[in-house]
């Protein structure tokens, strides 16, 4: 499926043992927040100097603090900065930059960016712009897991018809998933449980495609009621080598967004753990992969079964947990790959070790139903200690912008067993010092203590059915 991308410098000198900086020497990274300093970071461990982008609301920031240089691309909505490719693209070409890192969300899978990354001489850190267009369609994400012998859920075609979409439904058996060809990050998903709200959700499931996504093409797909989301950490060269890093349970979501992710994935038997890891192995040889990636499962927790869900062509939020559990750097073996290097290591070397959770952080108010709340951080004082990871672009006085995501910081716990995590989890939240806006701490706490946490019973749905509505209850009692 894939095509080369152009090397910045000479394949043959892409030996495994060659620097990285004597390959790219100079990064843009296209992003912000916490991912921004995660990157710059990883630039400076493997000698590589970092350029930092940032919007008038950014300007300031801890990410534009830390890198080498950065650079002011426009005003603070994200239409006229980070998503401007032009803006971005003279910024890297004008700094000297060789290579762009746009770390997840914004660019990260705009193949029309990836491709101009390319032509322009670029080192596009992530898949290669045919991986990130192909594998952005679901339903054609879908066909190549299906031709791969990877399992897929039962779904219809492409359509825009009623008829189609009801015909379909009845096959495969209500309640279904309408699902947006070209949604992500848990948008473009809607539940119907008969044929007469299929017919009215439709058209307003098309016109939200539509606009949320310049695409309005939606299918429909079989709809597990238990589900456990699970998904695997990939990774590939551009020499044919493609290795599983483990994987991740990160079925605690809050209207499709993840708040809590874990790895490695609790309650599997070991015959289902490697059979996952196998299938996303084959997804990932047949789009030839050539950088970091996750091939993103659905488990039924009543059948034992799996599925294909869809692919992520960059790094993920919740990669931390997948770093400490196998040691392995994610995000310099991205660059190290766009450098057209091996890989550092292969499938025998990944041996994971303990286990790790990760609670994200939002400047969100649960009182008020989870809306975010922009403001000051007036006090930041992040925990510490033995497996704990703070991932984040928080100091006092750092300004939560209205016009972008509400994360404000990853905590990631790291300790030989899942329960000692949770615990040594639990604490550091109790350390975190925060103030200035409201957060979702209290609501990460109560999920990690919950018994339908610690018992490995959360699905995907259970925030939203009962967890959040427990954790208000609580709320009310204490105050």
């Amino acid at each position: 499926m894939s095509s080369p991308q152009a090397l910045v410098t000479r394949p043959d000198r892409a030996e495994r043992g060659t620097p990285v900086a004597a390959l790219i020497t100079r990064v843009l990274v296209a992003n912000r927040g916490e991912i921004a300093v995660r990157v710059v970071r990883a630039c400076r461990t493997l000698g590589i100097e970092s350029v930092v982008v940032y919007s008038e609301a950014d300007r300031g920031s801890l990410a534009a603090q830390l890198a080498d240089r950065s650079i002011c691309i426009g005003a603070a909505s994200a239409s006229a900065s980070y998503l401007d490719t032009d803006v971005v693209l003279a910024a890297a070409l004008g700094s000297g930059c060789d290579a762009i890192h746009p770390g997840y969300g914004f660019l990260s899978e705009n193949p029309t960016f990836a491709r101009r990354c390319v032509e322009e001489g670029l080192a596009f850190i992530g898949p290669n712009p045919t991986i990130v267009g192909g594998t952005g369609d679901k339903a054609a994400a879908r066909e190549i897991a299906r031709t791969a012998g990877v399992p897929v859920l039962s779904g219809s075609d492409i359509t825009d018809s009623p008829d189609a979409a009801v015909a379909a439904a009845v096959q495969i058996g209500f309640p279904v998933l309408i699902k947006a060809v070209a949604g992500g990050g848990g948008r473009g998903m809607s539940i119907v449980a008969d044929e007469a709200e299929l017919r009215r959700r439709l058209p307003t499931a098309i016109a939200e495609a539509a606009a949320a996504f310049g695409d309005g093409r939606i299918y429909v797909e079989k709809f597990i009621g238990r589900a456990r989301h699970i998904e695997v950490q990939v990774i590939g060269d551009r020499h044919g080598t493609v290795v599983h890093v483990g994987e991740r349970d990160c079925s605690a979501q809050r209207r499709h967004q993840k708040v809590i992710e874990e790895s490695p994935a609790p309650d599997l038997t070991e015959a289902t753990r490697a059979a996952i890891h196998a299938a996303a192995v084959r997804f990932s040889e047949a789009i030839e992969l050539d950088s970091a990636g996750t091939v993103e499962f659905v488990y039924d927790s009543d059948t034992e079964e799996f599925a294909f869900l869809e692919f992520n062509a960059r790094i993920q939020v919740e990669h931390p947990v997948s770093e400490l559990v196998s040691g392995i750097d994610l995000v310099a073996e991205q660059i190290r790959m766009a450098a057209g290097l091996p890989l550092s290591f292969g499938q025998d070397d990944v041996t994971p070790t303990g286990h790790a959770i990760e609670a994200r952080i939002m400047a969100e108010s649960p009182e008020r139903g989870f809306v975010p709340v922009p403001g000051t951080v007036t006090v930041w004082q992040p925990p510490s200690g033995i497996g704990i990871r703070v991932d984040s672009h928080c100091r006092p006085g750092t300004v939560i912008s209205p016009y972008y995501d509400s994360m404000i910081a990853k905590v990631i716990a790291h300790a030989p067993t899942r329960d000692e995590a949770a615990d040594r989890l639990i604490a550091a939240l109790d350390e975190l010092g925060v103030d200035g806006v409201p957060t979702t701490v209290a609501f990460n706490r109560f999920l990690l203590q919950n018994p339908a946490f610690r018992n490995a019973e959360v699905t995907t749905r259970w925030i939203d059915q009962s967890g959040a509505e427990e954790f208000c209850r609580t709320l009310e009692e204490t105050t």
